[in-house]
């Protein structure tokens, strides 16, 4: 049976190994990217069924990294993930949003919903 992979994009080491550790406990796959452009260099729009997007990053933002994917027609279950307050995701239609430090709980259940909910779509040939 294949695990579901989520990819965990946040410049903070501490999050990332956190979040690796959780989610591994909880029977997921996990990929961790320290930056936007390390989740694009490495493709990992083509393995994550999942994304945990950080929306304050060097170089690129969370939001742009969306606009991004769905600019080139990708759409993965996202979950971006902030310690700053975020009035939203601007040219986003994606509504979840958990503030830093957030529940295990909440974020299991976000991950769930995001599933769920989205379906994943990647463009042929890429």
């Amino acid at each position: 049976m294949d695990r579901t992979t989520i990819g965990v994009i946040d410049d903070d080491a501490a999050v990332r190994r956190g979040l690796e550790r959780l989610l591994g406990a909880c029977g997921y796959n996990v990929e961790t990217y320290e930056s936007a452009r390390e989740f694009l260099d490495h493709a990992g729009m083509n393995t994550a069924d999942c994304i945990l997007l950080d929306v304050r990053m060097p170089g690129m933002t969370g939001f742009e990294l969306h606009r991004r994917l769905t600019r080139d027609r990708y759409q993965l279950p996202t979950i971006f993930i902030t310690a700053h307050a975020a009035p939203g995701a601007p040219g986003c239609a994606v509504p979840r949003m958990l503030s830093k430090p957030f529940d295990e709980d909440a974020l299991l259940d976000a991950i769930q919903g995001a599933l769920q909910e989205t379906p994943i779509i990647r463009p042929r040939g890429r």
